[in-house]
């Protein structure tokens, strides 16, 4: 006996898809996740680009992740044209990524998956019943938001961030202003850790490779080497070139593979490789919500999120700490150099390894550019999870089945608009 069962409009995540599963005579035959998202050609419209011109362009694929496009246009754009930054602005840099993961991380974990573990379709029902859960989180997104606002200049897409460094910079009143808050947000980040160690997290396991970046001696946001739990330890470039992008015909997303096949990227995969640099607080964390870096449980990926919430809450604090100790570098905007060459860079955006590869004429007009997504370095992992957690639900009615389903898609925090940006193209 044949049955479908469809998924229509997966909910509380970022963009749009469908999940069709296919069994017969009690076994899944097919599984797929379809996105549905109409494909947007950033990398077209970066053709004969200035580099000036490039970042803000690509901070548009993402509203959630404008900051980590931005920082690894900038890096991949100075990685070709031969321009360091002042060590001073890759500070600040590391700063605005932490507010962005502080942002993503808090939006996914409250509003996004806790629902999952409390048994409603959406938190905007406690707004009544549970007003200090609601009104909780609102405060740790807000502080969250004003990392960025300060350093970026808005929440969103930043407005100070410039080849070389940055065009304006805080001031030291408002980094003093904005420490005293993460400071008092430690106990709103106690009473998550409460709630999330409350959760009953489904047993479940599927190993798998998890990749990330490497950076010696911090936990891993910006570099140029990525490592991962198969043993790979290759510069950035070497690794990208070992990546294939490929396209199934029920879906406009892309996805991506090595010869050794899928693979996973996020906060588990940075967990899982980068333990030991986690945070004093982040390792108490770990340890109350029983997350060790052996696990192969997807479903743990909402646990190092709030694991990572933590560390960077705490090194966002120090960070601070050398800029006021230390001072800053003079704002300025770079001189435009003249000359081409190509660059590639990767950052630890929210949902993991974010690449961009440019290549530039000797006009600094560009000529090529590919972006791989971390959405799109999930998709078959996502599939292969579903595929391997179905036989265990197959008995379940199709209501708890769907519901057990999606609470692993949304573990992943699938950011599917990114994923549909566009196929790799030359531009001539």
């Amino acid at each position: 006996m044949s049955r479908k069962i469809t998924l229509d409009h997966l909910t509380r995540i970022e963009g749009h898809a469908h999940l069709v599963i296919d069994r017969k005579a009690g076994k899944v035959v097919s599984c797929r996740l379809e996105v549905v998202e109409s494909p947007r050609f950033f990398e077209a419209m970066l053709k004969g680009r200035h580099f000036s011109d490039i970042a803000p362009i690509v901070a548009r694929v993402c509203g959630v992740c404008s900051i980590s496009h931005t920082i690894a246009s900038l890096q991949a754009t100075e990685n070709a044209l031969k321009i360091e930054p002042d060590p001073r602005a890759s500070l600040l840099r590391r700063l605005l990524s932490q507010g962005e993961i502080l942002q993503s991380h808090l939006l996914q974990l409250y509003f996004m998956a806790a629902p999952d573990y409390l048994g409603i379709p959406s938190i905007f029902q406690l707004l009544n019943q549970r007003s200090d859960l609601f009104s909780r989180a609102l405060r740790l997104k807000r502080t969250a938001n004003r990392i960025c606002e300060i350093v970026g200049g808005r929440p969103v897409h930043p407005v100070t961030t410039t080849i070389g460094g940055f065009s304006a910079l805080p001031e030291a009143s408002e980094l003093k202003q904005l420490r005293q808050e993460l400071v008092d947000a430690l106990p709103d980040l106690e009473a998550t850790v409460e709630l999330f160690v409350s959760f009953d997290f489904p047993e479940f396991s599927r190993p798998t490779e998890y990749a990330c970046l490497k950076q010696a001696d911090q936990y891993p946001l910006h570099d140029r080497q990525v490592i991962s739990t198969c043993g790979i330890d290759q510069t950035v470039t070497q690794f990208k070139s070992s990546i294939d992008e490929y396209i199934h015909p029920y879906s406009t997303a892309k996805m991506a593979r090595t010869e050794r096949g899928h693979y996973c990227v996020g906060p588990l995969a940075r967990v899982k490789n980068s333990f030991a640099l986690l945070s004093p607080m982040a390792h108490k964390v770990a340890a109350a919500l029983h997350l060790k870096a052996e696990t192969d449980n997807p479903f743990h990926g909402l646990k190092a999120r709030l694991v990572e919430v933590v560390h960077f809450v705490e090194e966002a604090i120090q960070v601070i700490d050398d800029l006021l100790l230390h001072g800053f570098y003079p704002a300025r905007s770079t001189a435009m150099p003249k000359g081409g060459g190509e660059g590639i860079a990767a950052v630890e955006a929210p949902r993991g390894l974010l690449f961009h590869a440019y290549t530039y004429d000797q006009d600094g007009l560009l000529t090529s550019a590919d972006c791989i997504i971390p959405t799109a370095q999930n998709l078959a992992s996502i599939e292969a999870d579903i595929d391997a957690l179905l036989p265990q639900l197959l008995d379940l009615p199709d209501d708890q089945l769907k519901q057990k389903v999606e609470t692993l898609i949304r573990a992943y925090d699938p950011c599917l608009s990114c994923s549909t940006h566009q196929l790799q193209i030359a531009i001539r």
